[in-house]
């Protein structure tokens, strides 16, 4: 019995990388058509995040098949809960990305100094999510912990983009709905962010049973 279980639980640990890594890769192409204003590259950010959408299902429907027909005992159960946590914020990490790239084939984006940064962004934002995934996989604590901290660069990266896109505005580099555009991207990225430290709260809840929240 426990040796079925461990098999659903690699199992489950290899459709969460699966989903992680196209996380990832959403959040890559998204920020390449951003960079290269490249609307046909923009287009398959949204069948990225249909795939990701898929996996959130499945993994889902794991999880509740462990839960239902294994006898998890507490850290496996932690792990699972954990898991189905996890998938909820993947999934929204998919539709940032999707709304990225909606941006891009709708406008007309020039490439003020603020690209610099948002390109820093989507380099940091798609490293904390491939290290939370691979944390919980590791049940690596320092690993967790790592991604958590690193909110903070993406808070402040945030911050220069905002700073840049006014100077901007004043130098007439862009015009005021460039600048709205480039915002709403910079806040998408600080939101990705923002759902990874999540993930990485719930992968230190799978460890040590303690969650930021509670």
């Amino acid at each position: 019995m426990r040796n079925r279980f461990d098999e659903q639980l690699m199992q489950l640990n290899k459709e969460l990388i699966e989903m992680g890594a196209l996380c990832e890769e959403a959040i890559s192409v998204a920020s390449e058509s951003l960079l290269a204003n490249d609307k046909q590259l923009a287009t398959k950010v949204a069948p990225l995040d249909s795939e990701i959408d898929r996996k959130e299902r499945t993994i889902e429907s794991l999880c509740l098949k462990l839960l239902l027909q294994q006898q998890p005992v507490a850290r496996d159960l932690r792990q699972i809960s954990a898991a189905l946590k996890m998938i909820t914020d993947m999934e929204r990490i998919g539709d940032q990305a999707a709304d990225i790239a909606d941006i891009v084939k709708v406008t007309s984006l020039g490439v003020p100094d603020a690209s610099i940064r948002l390109k820093d962004m989507a380099k940091a934002t798609a490293s904390m999510v491939t290290k939370c995934i691979d944390a919980y996989v590791k049940q690596d604590l320092k690993l967790a912990r790592e991604v958590i901290d690193s909110d903070d660069i993406v808070d402040d990266l945030f911050d220069e983009v905002k700073d840049e896109i006014l100077q901007g505005m004043r130098k007439g580099i862009t015009t005021d709905v460039q600048s709205l555009d480039y915002l709403m991207i910079a806040k998408y990225y600080e939101r990705i962010g923002d759902h990874a430290t999540n993930i990485a709260e719930w992968v230190v809840y799978s460890i040590n049973g303690h969650h930021k929240g509670e």
